[in-house]
């Protein structure tokens, strides 16, 4: 039997067990065997990975590993450049799109709360999620690592158990994601874009109460549902700016910008 000797760094020893986080350690197996299969008899999910260095020298994914090798395995890097380096996919996803397993229907409400379009279905099976994934260029979220090791996913965030809360903040500080949300521009019931609605539009449609106390109203194009700036607009403003501080900051110059022209509602 040949063996190699990996070493994961950072977040990765998440998945390893206690004894063998933050060390070298020996991995016997039968070669042939490609970088990916060895890392996943690790538990450790391929899309959890950013970069390997055999001996030093980077390679992918699917480099076969040998008698004596050393393997170092890092995760995403968000300070770290290595861009020098080779990185184990094509590209990355200039615009994160999301598809979260069954088990993560809240956090899919939260992200399309912050306009990232993102699927979830409480029916489908792994072998589904995972072709959606590859076919839609999608971001798989789940917290099933064997789901993450499937061949077909090349982008995948294992999601750790904890609140909707907590989740999602790892989620977007992960993958920098303050640079891309659009707060309320989408449906969180159906993932579906909000267009705009007049006062007069709103009207025939939502309570009396509500149409004479607010101004500003949005439409789902998918669901049809009606959207407005109630408590539960507030709240989850609030907690969008929580997690990315300056999410709101263009759409507040602009307000301050009016009041001082003395322009407000009609």
């Amino acid at each position: 039997m040949a063996t190699a000797t990996l070493r994961f760094y950072a977040e990765l020893n998440d998945f390893l067990a206690p004894e063998r986080r933050q060390r070298d350690w020996l991995v016997g197996f039968e070669p042939p065997v490609p970088a990916r299969q060895l890392i996943e008899t690790c538990s450790v999910p391929h899309t959890e990975v950013e970069l390997i260095l055999r001996d030093g020298q980077s390679v992918g994914l699917e480099e076969p590993v040998t008698h004596g090798d050393r393997l170092a395995v890092y995760p995403m890097f968000e300070a770290f450049d290595v861009a020098p380096l080779m990185r184990l996919r094509q590209a990355p996803l200039r615009e994160p799109r999301f598809i979260a397993d069954a088990h993560l229907g809240k956090l899919a409400r939260r992200l399309r709360m912050l306009g990232l379009d993102t699927l979830w279905y409480n029916d489908l099976g792994d072998a589904v999620l995972a072709s959606i994934a590859k076919t839609e260029h999608r971001i798989l979220l789940t917290s099933d690592r064997a789901l993450l090791m499937h061949r077909a996913v090349t982008h995948g965030c294992h999601v750790p158990p904890g609140s909707t809360a907590d989740q999602l903040a790892a989620l977007v500080r992960r993958l920098q994601l303050c640079r891309s949300i659009q707060p309320f521009t989408r449906c969180t019931v159906c993932n579906g874009l909000l267009t705009t609605l007049t006062r007069q539009e709103a009207a025939l449609s939502v309570p009396p109460r509500v149409s004479s106390r607010h101004w500003e109203f949005w439409r789902c194009l998918g669901c049809g549902r009606i959207y407005w700036k109630g408590s539960h607009w507030e709240s989850m403003r609030q907690r969008i700016e929580s997690i990315c501080a300056d999410a709101f900051s263009d759409a507040r110059a602009l307000q301050e910008s009016a009041a001082r022209s003395g322009v407000g509602p009609p």
